[in-house]
């Protein structure tokens, strides 16, 4: 892919005016209407006359809303969010048909992700001063980081989150993404709990437990929020944003955390192996759900993969059943158990082994081995066909 292809998205804290927050909510309300509308309308087409509405079909019933008394409210926002509310809609009934997706859900007041979405016709963008549809002043955004140079914007992404920050996130081609020189390195990466990661070379990552260390701020003030009277008080708003403020602080501590350590895989290694873990199923165990999630390994994986793609890297993920554990990495030997409890271990061939190093040396081996072979790994989501290797066929390879 050529850097000039490659886009980016540049998000930006921006503080609004009275003015502008109130236009903003008032965006975001017609957008969740016109989206459950919509959803609304294609469910009942289906389970009625199983017939499928298109988005054409929609657009049409969005201009027939905004004639209607009931909802002439809708005319007073711009309507470009309103269509690509529509078109998001789309993109969701073709990944519930490709089944890459579950059925569409309507948009709750309280739960859902406060957004909307502007195209070049509904935003102005000059010197480094962005002004909305509807809004006669531009936004106060802080720019953390400079756009890349003559940066021109074809999306613009409003959106406020539950702790009440107001973000304004930026698509444009980055020039500066461009494919970096083979330097030949591979490395097999093995995810844990005690320690984040740990690299074929030895080099082990610490777990910063994000959540554990706000632990017992953030069960103060839930404690605090429970004792609130359900309804729509300020006093039970006001300890529910600080809940959030909370919850934001622990992801973006911990989002800044894995950006930082893909970055540095991505840069240093030609090859990057991982295993294909089923977070869903994994935080099904309810003694380590919350260690889990705290983790963020399908997060990580998820930056790995697309910064990989855009610097000409490679992710091989290897099958999850890969007993990379219990095998020996100098011998090759399969061992019969290995309880969590064990950390390290001696084979009969006399080398002692640290159980995750000795895994991630498992899983570099196997994942060069099958990718040589052209099958028996799972590579980058992005890339269509390849089934995963069953664990016979990654028992009888080589490590």
């Amino acid at each position: 892919m050529e850097a000039a292809h490659v886009k980016r998205a540049f998000k930006y804290r921006f503080y609004p005016t009275d003015a502008q927050a109130a236009e903003l909510s008032r965006t975001f309300g017609c957008v969740r209407k016109v989206y459950n509308m919509a959803l609304a309308a294609r469910t009942e087409a289906w389970v009625l006359r199983q017939e499928r509405v298109n988005y054409n079909a929609t657009s049409a019933m969005l201009t027939a809303w905004k004639k209607t008394e009931e909802l002439a409210y809708l005319n007073d926002v711009s309507s470009v969010p309103l269509q690509q509310t529509l078109r998001h809609l789309q993109a969701a009934f073709t990944h519930f048909f490709a089944k890459r997706a579950k059925y569409p859900r309507f948009k709750s007041r309280k739960k859902s992700r406060k957004s909307a979405e502007y195209t070049t016709s509904a935003f102005r963008f000059r010197d480094g001063r962005l002004t909305l549809a509807k809004m006669a002043e531009p936004l106060g955004i802080v720019w953390s980081r400079a756009l890349p140079e003559d940066a021109q914007p074809s999306t613009v992404t409003v959106s406020q989150d539950a702790a009440g920050r107001w973000y304004v996130s930026l698509l444009c081609e980055d020039p500066g993404i461009k494919p970096l020189a083979d330097n030949g390195k591979a490395v097999g990466v093995d995810a844990g709990l005690d320690h984040l990661l740990t690299l074929s070379t030895g080099e082990k990552v610490s777990n910063p437990r994000h959540e554990r260390r706000d632990r017992v701020r953030l069960a103060k003030a839930q404690r605090e929020l429970s004792r609130k009277a359900r309804g729509e008080g300020a006093n039970r708003a006001k300890a529910r944003r600080k809940v959030a403020r909370i919850h934001a602080r622990i992801a973006d501590r911990r989002r800044d955390h894995l950006h930082k350590l893909t970055t540095r895989l991505v840069r240093e290694n030609q090859t990057i192996v991982i295993k294909d873990l089923t977070v869903r199923n994994l935080l099904k165990n309810g003694r380590l759900a919350r260690a889990i999630s705290d983790a963020a390994w399908r997060e990580f994986r998820s930056m790995l993969e697309y910064k990989a793609q855009w610097y000409g890297r490679e992710v091989i993920a290897v099958d999850r059943w890969f007993p990379s554990s219990k095998l020996c990495s100098n011998c090759g030997t399969l061992q019969d158990k290995m309880p969590l409890s064990v950390r390290t271990w001696t084979c009969d061939c006399g080398v002692t082994h640290d159980r995750d190093v000795n895994a991630a040396r498992n899983t570099l081996a196997a994942g060069l081995a099958v990718s040589a072979c052209g099958a028996g790994v799972r590579p980058q989501r992005s890339t269509p066909g390849g089934q995963s290797a069953t664990r016979q066929e990654l028992l009888r390879r080589e490590p």
